[in-house]
């Protein structure tokens, strides 16, 4: 049987990185439905063409075209035995229409990492983070902080503050997942397949405990 699992996490939690650690050591593919979404507009797929529309009128992507994006993605032969999926599903929904099209072939998503982030951390993380303008390289206040201040190291050019990691921008894309996810958690939480991992710990720990969490599943 494949392995399948959902990745879950506030913005900031780390899981960007985790999900290319985690995937690398497991041998399964990464699959981001942001990365997805970008692939079939940029390629012009028929899937894409059809999302594009709705995102001309300024409309949401339906369901259906969402999820027939991802099963499209799950059937290319990097993915036979399994993947790690980031960013889908988003609602009990898409979580329900998941578990019917893993069943067709006899798999199921087997665990749920959730990872979980104090908001303090999160606010630190985001909004110390500073990027420059020419070269796009980022920086951190606290974590990695530039050798002069406001400057790039590597070419010179002036760093900012990107909007998104504006604190009044964290806060909203913070209050945003937790109005959106919670119902998705509490619905892995009754399948059982829901583990916690704490995310405030350095890299290589979360990592540790992902891949523990995971082990056996």
């Amino acid at each position: 049987m494949a392995r399948y699992y959902v990745l879950l996490g506030p913005p900031g939690a780390g899981k960007g990185t985790q999900a290319k650690i985690v995937t690398d050591a497991l041998k399964l593919s990464h699959i981001s439905s942001g990365d997805i979404f970008r692939e079939n507009l940029s390629k012009q797929t028929e899937l894409g063409k059809l999302a594009q529309s709705y995102m001309n009128r300024g409309e949401l992507v339906p369901d259906d075209l969402t999820i027939s994006m991802i099963r499209d993605r799950l059937q290319k032969p990097d993915c036979i035995n399994g993947a790690f999926l980031d960013g889908f599903p988003r609602t009990p929904a898409q979580a329900e229409a998941l578990d019917k099209m893993l069943k067709e072939n006899g798999n199921e998503v087997l665990a749920v990492p959730l990872i979980t982030v104090p908001v303090d951390v999160i606010l630190e993380r985001m909004t110390g983070r500073l990027s420059c303008k020419d070269g796009g390289h980022v920086y951190h206040i606290k974590y990695n902080p530039p050798k002069v201040v406001g400057v790039c190291d590597i070419d010179g050019s002036e760093l900012y503050q990107r909007e998104d990691d504006k604190k009044e921008t964290v806060q909203k894309r913070i209050e945003v997942y937790d109005r959106q996810t919670t119902p998705l958690i509490e619905y892995y939480q009754k399948q059982g397949k829901l583990v916690e991992v704490d995310g405030s710990q350095a890299i290589t720990d979360v990592t540790a405990c992902l891949l523990k969490a995971l082990s056996g599943k």
